[in-house]
Formats: structure tokens, C-alpha cells, sequence
């Protein structure tokens, strides 16, 4: 079982660093062409922190009561509530600057929700960036910018 595990680990890791396949996006609308670039960038992000050792715990968490985040992952003993942003070209500037007021309330609220879920433990925990490049011919670029923004106030109720 543990060779199988190691075969499929190495099938699924190897997408980090090969030259990504991007379809022909003047074939697709502008939403199936986001909604392609958004699910991989989460994919490959999802991937490096697995391959740099932290734990994913949940991808796209939306709670009932609003709010959104695209990844919830344990750096340590650290809670990570993680935007992924992906561009395919270079022309909108760093990826991380799309993370604006607006985008950080519902990430905060989506934290919240999920402190609320554990009944409001007593942890560390804080908020990360990840920024995916994709560009044709070349292997995606990843960076993680670790707390990247944090709560406007003391707690989270927002």
C-alpha cells in the first residue's frame, strides 16, 4: 500500500515542476478561462504546501453565513488561512495586489466561520498570500507571502 501511496505522490507532485498545459483561451469564455486558471493555481498551491511539509485541512471553504477561503492549511502549529491568486500573463502587475479591503473582509469572515466551527480555540493563526504565475513555456511560478495582511481590529469580529 505505502508503494502505491509513493507512485501516486510522485504523479501528483510532478505538475510543480513541468511546463503547465494551458488550453487555447481564445476557445473559451472569459469565466471558464478564469475558472481554469483559478482551480489550477489552487491545485499547484495546494502542492507546494504539501511538498514543503504543511498539512491542507480544507480547499474553497464558504460557510452558510458568508465569506470565503481558498485554502486552510497547519504550518506548525499554526492555523493558515490562505487566498491563492493566479495570473497567466504579467500585465495586471503582482497577483497579490488584487487581495484588496473588499477581499480581505470576506477572507477574515470565512476565518471567523471556521474559528466559530472549533468553538474559538486559543491558537496562533494568521493570514497568507499565495501567488501562482502561469505562462505558456515556462514552469509555474509560486510564492508564498506569509502573514500577509492581518485583522483590522483585536479578534476577528467583523
Amino acid at each position: 500500500m505505502r508503494l502505491l501511496y509513493q507512485i501516486y505522490f510522485r504523479y501528483w507532485d510532478r505538475e510543480l515542476d513541468g511546463i503547465p498545459k494551458l488550453p487555447d483561451r481564445d476557445a473559451m469564455s472569459a469565466g471558464e478561462w478564469n475558472a481554469f486558471v483559478g482551480g489550477k493555481g489552487e491545485r499547484l498551491a495546494a502542492k507546494l504546501l504539501w511538498r514543503s511539509g504543511r498539512k491542507v485541512l480544507y480547499r474553497n471553504f464558504k460557510p452558510k453565513g458568508g465569506g470565503e477561503v481558498d485554502i486552510v492549511y497547519r504550518d506548525g502549529e499554526i492555523l493558515v488561512f490562505a487566498e491563492v491568486k493566479t495570473r497567466s500573463r504579467g500585465e495586471f502587475g503582482e497577483p497579490a495586489r488584487a487581495v484588496d479591503r473588499g477581499k480581505r473582509k470576506l477572507i477574515i469572515r470565512g476565518a471567523n466561520a471556521w474559528l466559530r466551527e472549533l468553538n474559538h480555540p486559543e491558537l496562533l493563526f494568521r493570514f497568507d498570500i499565495i501567488e501562482v504565475l502561469l505562462q505558456a513555456g515556462s514552469p509555474p511560478q509560486l510564492r508564498v507571502s506569509e502573514g500577509a495582511f492581518t485583522t483590522p481590529q483585536v479578534g476577528l469580529g467583523m
